[in-house]
C-alpha cells in the first residue's frame, strides 16, 4: 500500500510542488524567518531537487543555439476587436449548420474573443468536441452518443457500494481529494456559492466520472481549476464533460507522474524568453531564478489562478483559436515578465522578492493587454529573418532562414515566414491599444496557491 501510495501521480506532482507553495506562502506571511533567511542559492538547489529535469541551464544543453545577438526589431503596435457577436457567428454557417470559414471566425475569435451568449456552442468546437464542418443534425447525433456514454461510465462509479469502496482505495483518495478540492474551487463565483449548491455537485460528479475515463490519471490537484469555468459556460452536465475531456487531452502532460509537459514548457519558456531579452535572462540566473519556476502555476492550469474568472474566459477561447502560432501561452508568459522585468531589475529583486513579485500579481493583470503585448511579441519573433530553428520549432512555423549556426543544415533563401505579420491585422477595427500604458485592475488579491498552507 505505501509503494501504491508513493506511485500515485496526484501525491508524487503535488507532493512535490507544495513543498514550494509552502516555501513561497511562508515566505510572503513571514510565519516561518527561517525560511527567509535561507540563502537563494540554497533554496534554487532545493526547488532543482524538487522535480528533475527542471534546472535549465541553456549554455550546456548540447545543440543550443547562440541566439544572444539576435536583433527582434521593433516590437510592432497591436490591438484587438469587439467579441464576435452572434450575427457574425450566424453569417457564418450554410443552412444546415456547418462553419463556412473556420480560419475566419478563429481569427475573428483570437482577436477579440467571444460575446458570452456564443460561448456555450463555440467552445465545443474550439475544445473540439464538436467537428468544425459537421451539420447541426450531425452534432445532435453525436450528443446523442456521448450522453449516453456519459452516462454508463457515471454509473460506474455511482454503483459501487460501500463495502467495495473500502477495497479499492485508489477509488477512495480521488473521491477524498475531489471532495476536498470542490469545496474549494470558485466559491465566490455565484455558480458555484453557498452550500448544497448544485453546480459544486455537477462538478464533484463531473470530476468522479472522468476518474473512470481515464482510470490511470484519474484526479489531481488543479483539475478542478480547468473544470470550473468550462461546466460554467457550458451549464450542462453532458457538454461541460466532454469538453473537459478534450481540453485535458491538451492538458494532460501537465498531470502526469513525470511532469514532462511542465519540464518541457519551462526549458521552451526559456528559449523564448532568452531570445526576447537576454538582459533579464541573465538578471534572473544570477538571482538564482533562470529555471523559471515561479511560472509554474501559470502553466500547470494556464493562468487560471492569475485572472478574474471573466477574463479567463476570454484568455482561454483565444488561446484555443491556436493562433497566430503554437504554444502561444508561451508568449503569454513572456509578455507578463517582459511588463514586470524593469520593476524586478530597477529594485534589484533577488530571489525571494521575485517569487513574491510574480505571485502578488495574482488579479492584477490587464487582459486585453497582456493579449495585445503577446501578440505583438509573436509578431516581432516571426519577422524576424534570423529566426534560430529552435524558435520556429517552438513556435511551430516554417522558416527556411534559420541562423547559421543552427544544425539543420538548411538553405537560407529567406523564404517568408509561415504566418506574415499582417495576417490578423484587417479583421475589424481596433478598441484597445497595446503601447498605452496598462490600466488593468488593480484590486487587492490574496495570494492563491494549489495546495492549502
Amino acid at each position: 500500500l505505501k509503494q501504491k501510495w508513493k506511485k500515485d501521480p496526484y501525491i508524487v506532482t503535488m507532493g512535490k510542488f507544495s513543498k514550494v507553495t509552502n516555501y513561497i506562502v511562508g515566505s510572503l506571511r513571514s510565519s516561518d524567518p527561517s525560511n527567509q533567511r535561507r540563502p537563494p542559492s540554497e533554496m534554487a538547489d532545493f526547488l532543482n531537487d524538487t522535480i528533475p529535469g527542471l534546472k535549465i541551464n541553456q549554455q550546456e544543453e548540447p545543440g543550443f543555439e547562440v541566439i544572444t545577438r539576435i536583433d527582434l526589431g521593433k516590437q510592432p503596435e497591436v490591438s484587438r476587436r469587439e467579441p464576435v457577436s452572434a450575427e457574425e457567428w450566424v453569417k457564418n454557417m450554410d443552412s444546415e449548420g456547418r462553419i463556412l470559414d473556420v480560419d475566419y471566425i478563429k481569427q475573428l475569435i483570437f482577436k477579440g474573443g467571444l460575446c458570452h451568449t456564443l460561448r456555450k456552442e463555440a467552445w465545443k468546437f474550439l475544445l473540439g468536441y464538436f467537428p468544425w464542418n459537421s451539420t447541426k443534425e450531425e452534432r445532435a447525433n453525436l450528443q446523442k452518443r456521448k450522453t449516453d456514454e456519459y452516462f454508463r461510465m457515471k454509473l460506474q462509479w455511482k454503483s459501487v457500494s460501500e463495502e467495495q469502496e473500502k477495497r479499492n482505495s485508489r477509488l477512495r483518495d480521488y473521491r477524498s481529494l475531489i471532495e476536498k478540492d470542490v469545496n474549494r474551487t470558485d466559491r465566490t463565483n455565484k455558480f458555484y456559492e453557498g452550500e448544497d449548491n448544485p453546480g459544486l455537485i455537477l462538478l464533484h460528479d463531473i470530476l468522479m466520472t472522468y476518474c473512470m475515463y481515464d482510470f490511470d490519471l484519474g484526479y489531481v490537484q488543479g483539475m478542478s481549476d480547468l473544470l470550473s469555468p468550462v461546466l460554467y459556460v457550458m451549464e450542462n452536465e453532458v457538454d461541460a464533460f466532454w469538453c473537459f475531456v478534450s481540453y485535458m487531452d491538451q492538458m494532460h502532460q501537465n498531470f502526469e507522474e513525470q511532469m514532462q509537459g511542465m519540464k518541457t514548457q519551462l526549458i521552451q519558456l526559456s528559449h523564448l524568453l532568452r531570445l526576447l531579452d537576454s538582459g533579464f535572462c541573465s538578471y534572473l540566473e544570477s538571482q538564482d531564478s533562470g529555471y523559471l519556476y515561479f511560472c509554474f502555476r501559470w502553466l500547470l492550469i494556464r493562468f487560471k489562478r492569475e485572472f478574474s474568472f471573466q477574463d479567463i474566459l476570454r484568455l482561454w477561447e483565444v488561446m484555443w483559436t491556436e493562433l497566430p502560432c503554437q504554444n502561444f501561452h508561451l508568449l503569454l508568459c513572456c509578455a507578463i515578465l517582459e511588463s514586470e522585468k524593469q520593476q524586478i531589475m530597477d529594485k534589484h529583486y533577488g530571489f525571494n522578492e521575485i517569487l513574491k513579485h510574480i505571485n502578488e500579481l495574482s488579479m492584477k493583470i490587464d487582459v486585453e493587454y497582456i493579449l495585445c503585448k503577446a501578440e505583438a511579441i509573436s509578431m516581432q519573433m516571426m519577422n524576424c529573418k534570423e529566426l534560430p530553428q529552435t524558435v520556429s520549432e517552438i513556435l511551430g512555423i516554417e522558416n527556411s532562414s534559420v541562423t547559421p549556426d543552427s544544425d539543420t543544415g538548411e538553405d537560407e533563401s529567406g523564404a517568408e515566414l509561415g504566418c506574415p505579420a499582417s495576417l490578423y491585422q484587417s479583421i475589424s477595427t481596433p478598441v484597445v491599444a497595446a503601447n498605452g500604458t496598462r490600466d488593468g485592475a488593480q484590486q487587492t488579491a490574496e495570494m492563491q496557491s494549489l495546495t492549502p498552507a
